[in-house]
């Protein structure tokens, strides 16, 4: 991977601090796919990190990906600023993504989780899984964002914390409430929402795919900033870890301790 200069092809506020971000980037967009991540560089020199953000859509005719990410510090609101013709250095994609492997799955999104949602949902529609075999689980806390974009190709239920669409709780509540059934479950979300989906699918006997979130530092493997507990030793290291950056951002679900 190298790092390059992107163009910002355009953004939007699709509500308070939830921003939308297209970037054109034909080397990335041509190798990305569901559950990957780039890194976003600062303008600015005294933030030397990079951040990393979700691949919400990907775009391989117009070489162009979205980012779809919130503002929560100095760094994505300079993001946020920014305007189409403006250029942001990135680098991607990085990490696995999703394994397509299943026939009738059950994507859950909670938060800042939902958006990777979206692209794997068009690749499971895109390789023939009709969009009543493909549920979409989606936890919000107050406002909703991307409901129509999921609606085109997934069956799509909705959790709340206010109550005021769909069902009041969380995801597994939904999940329960609506009686949705499937053979596998792909998950993005905070590790509580990630904790509770890993014991349902234990229940159910079906195995659950999530996309861990962490802070990074490098974003490249290197710094060993972003790991996680795992349930067997690391061949290289003989330590229970694994780099959530490159070894993920996704793992199955019984394969890490959350």
């Amino acid at each position: 991977m190298d790092k390059i200069s992107a163009g910002i092809i355009k953004q939007d506020c699709l509500q308070d601090d939830i921003y939308s971000m297209w970037i054109k980037c034909p080397q990335i967009a041509e190798a990305a796919h569901g559950g990957q991540f780039v890194s976003l560089y600062s303008k600015d020199s005294a933030r030397l990190l990079p951040r990393p953000i979700s691949i919400c859509e990907v775009d391989k005719k117009a070489g162009a990906i979205r980012l779809v990410y919130r503002t929560v510090g100095a760094g994505t609101k300079e993001f946020s600023l920014m305007k189409k013709g403006d250029s942001i250095d990135v680098l991607g994609p990085i990490g696995n993504g999703y394994e397509l492997s299943s026939s009738h799955p059950i994507l859950m999104g909670g938060g800042i989780g939902i958006p990777p949602m979206l692209q794997l949902a068009k690749e499971l529609s895109q390789n023939g899984i009709a969009k009543e075999n493909i549920s979409v689980v989606l936890g919000f806390r107050d406002d909703t964002f991307l409901l129509n974009e999921f609606k085109k190709i997934a069956t799509v239920y909705i959790s709340i914390d206010t109550g005021n669409v769909g069902i009041k709780g969380n995801v597994i509540d939904a999940t329960k409430e609506y009686g949705i059934t499937g053979d596998a479950i792909y998950a993005c979300g905070p590790k509580p929402m990630l904790r509770a989906i890993k014991e349902y699918a234990y229940e159910k006997d079906i195995p659950a795919y999530i996309s861990l979130e962490e802070r990074m530092a490098c974003g490249i493997g290197a710094c060993l900033a972003c790991v996680c507990n795992t349930i067997d030793k690391d061949e290289h290291s003989q330590v229970n870890n694994a780099r959530i950056c490159v070894d993920g951002p996704v793992f199955k679900a019984d394969e890490v301790v959350l």
